[in-house]
């Protein structure tokens, strides 16, 4: 396993994390949650110690099935959890930042990882409404109550962790990158230098579209949310099979598949922290392994970056989680 620190904290994570978006049964289809479990287990067994969740995530069932899986283990790895988006009992979404929300969501996050500290909360989308400074003075309050460790994001422009950074420190800022989606390219690395910032990215398989597994006649279950996704749908997934393509190609020199390519170029990246990758088994587990311990040759990186930058598109907008 590869690991780095995180920011200037005193964290040292796994290059992969184990991204539970998919554990939480709802987004990503019909899931085990013995075979979510096996999967955590099997990625500590492999060395990942970091673990990224959030409370929307299945409406709170990522975290708890994250919990029952880790065990005595969750004081010994990093659990990263989110707070920002909330939902009515019909299971529609809505961005929420205010104190009271800020305070309710932890409290929740804490009785189902069944923690007294989270060890990295992270403002997961910003709503827009609700000052920064409000949303960082709450937090810091929290911390001093010894209920997070420290204090991150996701999604947030420069120009708001800028103003953040006049109340409060954000440790690390979680934005969309991959091979085909690189439009964070320019934020990824003035937090990381300007801010000396970790940086955790997403999205690293492109929901999946990297593993190989769909064709241009992809089809997704009414509860998977890449149904509505236009990287899956006409001239754009034909676009992105060409892509794809084009890195099983570089992978046959390595004996490696194109999502363990994909994983590698984001991991090239000095900037990035830690790639998330998500998980529904232990299988997948073990491909995203075979990401580490080998290096893209720069030719092969140049080249890999060059055909992106002069593809016909670039993909600017971060996908809009539940």
């Amino acid at each position: 396993m590869e690991y780095k620190k995180l920011g200037e904290t005193d964290l040292e994570i796994s290059r992969i994390g184990f991204g539970c978006w998919a554990i939480g049964g709802h987004g990503y289809g019909k899931v085990d949650d013995d075979e979510s479990v096996k999967a955590v287990r099997r990625a500590l067994d492999l060395g990942i110690n970091f673990f990224d969740t959030a409370d929307v995530y299945g409406f709170g069932h990522s975290e708890e099935i994250l919990s029952r899986a880790l065990g005595s283990h969750k004081n010994k790895v990093v659990i990263a959890t989110k707070f920002g988006v909330n939902w009515d009992k019909d299971g529609k979404t809505y961005k929420n930042c205010s104190s009271k929300r800020i305070v309710e969501a932890l409290e929740g996050s804490l009785s189902r990882l069944q923690m007294d500290c989270i060890p990295l909360y992270q403002i997961h989308w910003y709503d827009g409404i609700t000052t920064i400074t409000e949303i960082m003075e709450t937090l810091n309050k929290c911390q001093k109550e010894g209920k997070i460790r420290y204090i991150a994001c996701s999604n947030l422009s420069v120009e708001l962790i800028f103003e953040a950074f006049k109340v409060h420190r954000l440790e690390s800022n979680q934005l969309l990158y991959n091979l085909v989606q690189r439009g964070s390219e320019t934020d990824i690395s003035r937090c990381a230098v300007e801010l000396k910032m970790g940086i955790i990215v997403y999205g690293t398989l492109a929901r999946g579209l990297f593993s190989g597994r769909y064709g241009l006649d992809a089809t997704f279950v009414d509860n998977d949310t890449r149904r509505e996704d236009e990287n899956f749908k006409g001239e754009k997934l034909k676009n992105n099979l060409e892509w794809l393509n084009k890195m099983k190609e570089v992978g046959t020199a390595y004996h490696k598949s194109p999502s363990q390519i994909a994983i590698r170029w984001v991991l090239e990246n000095e900037n990035v922290t830690c790639a998330i990758v998500g998980v529904k088994n232990a299988m997948q587990i073990e491909e995203n392994i075979g990401a580490l311990g080998w290096r893209l040759t720069q030719a092969d990186f140049n080249c890999l970056t060059r055909e992106m930058t002069t593809a016909e598109e670039k993909e600017s907008d971060y996908f809009q989680e539940p």
